[in-house]
């Protein structure tokens, strides 16, 4: 039979995080945990799949504020279903197909910026290609 719930040394192992960022997500609002009779803090055990989701959206990048800004929505009185899960997901959609394309573009064109010493914004692959920034006026526009 399987337990209902985790406690937080579980939760560490199972996640691979360690105590002190667990109770970090929780003071930030990220998860939230109950108290035994015994007042030990134990975590449903759907709070695992949302500490993975908060593990990999920072290793994508998404700021904590944004992610504790989506985990918001999701129920908090039961383990939240596909749909849920899709919600989020659609949200962020958007901005994590332009950082892939950021990330696509480093990746491929950073080895034309090593050592070209070009020095020009407006010939950069990077951050200008083809000087598609000019049409905004001189001037920095990045910065």
């Amino acid at each position: 039979m399987t337990k209902k719930e985790l406690s937080v040394g579980e939760l560490s192992r199972r996640s691979g995080l360690p105590v002190s960022t667990l109770h970090f997500y929780e003071r930030r609002g990220l998860i939230a945990s109950e108290r035994t009779s015994a007042n030990h803090r134990v975590y449903r055990r759907d709070i695992l799949r949302r500490v993975t989701v908060i593990k990999i959206a920072q290793s994508a990048g998404i700021p904590l504020a944004e992610i504790t800004e989506a985990l918001s929505r999701l129920p908090r009185d039961k383990a939240p279903d596909t749909r849920d899960w899709e919600r989020i997901a659609e949200n962020w959609h958007d901005d994590l197909t332009r950082r892939v394309e950021l990330l696509t573009a480093l990746r491929d064109k950073m080895a034309l910026c090593i050592g070209c010493g070009c020095l020009s914004v407006q010939r950069c692959p990077l951050v200008n290609a083809n000087d598609e920034l000019a049409k905004d006026g001189p001037g920095a526009r990045l910065l």
